[in-house]
């Protein structure tokens, strides 16, 4: 009987259509009050990388995040982010490499943090690129809001579904 190879994931992406997403980027402390950013209609994209996980990696991620057909257009139909057009919500979530052991999550498999920020802003900075490139999202005045890598945040998200989905790449 032939073997079967699995590879190990070099990344996790959970992808999420919202109505309404906001993310607390910055808490508030003595001198300021907290910052968040937000997006209406569009898609929350959480992203964790794994280690062996290389900048090559993020155009493939890019263009299958944002053309597949997971959004739900105003006739029912499925469309990708890129047709509805929808805003997109990144959202830097390293426990998404977590594993159960007893009765503790461990996070061995992450990509070290200075690693995983190189990945995370060129993954931004790639679906940036690639939003500005779609005249369709242009004209709509489409955006790309995201979060601090490392750092706890809060979000609030309105959803039409839910409708969630685990991508690994």
């Amino acid at each position: 009987m032939a073997e079967t190879s699995v590879c190990a994931p070099l990344a996790r992406t959970v992808v999420q259509q919202c109505l309404h997403a906001r993310l607390q980027v910055k808490p508030a402390d003595q001198e300021s009050e907290a910052q968040w950013v937000e997006i209406e209609r569009g898609m929350v994209i959480y992203v964790c990388f794994f280690k062996g996980a290389e900048l090559n990696i993020i155009p493939k991620m890019v263009n299958s995040l944002l053309n597949v057909k997971l959004c739900e257009a105003d006739s029912g139909k499925r469309v990708s982010v890129l047709e509805l057009p929808g805003n997109i919500l990144i959202v830097p979530q390293a426990t998404l490499g977590g594993k159960l052991k007893s009765r503790s999550m461990q996070y061995h498999g992450n990509i070290s943090k200075e690693d995983g920020l190189q990945l995370y802003t060129h993954f931004v900075a790639q679906c940036e690129k690639e939003l500005t490139a779609s005249t369709k999202c242009s004209e709509a005045g489409v955006v790309v809001k995201y979060g601090t890598y490392g750092n706890t945040q809060v979000l609030s998200l309105n959803t039409n579904g839910p409708y969630t989905h685990i991508l690994e790449f």
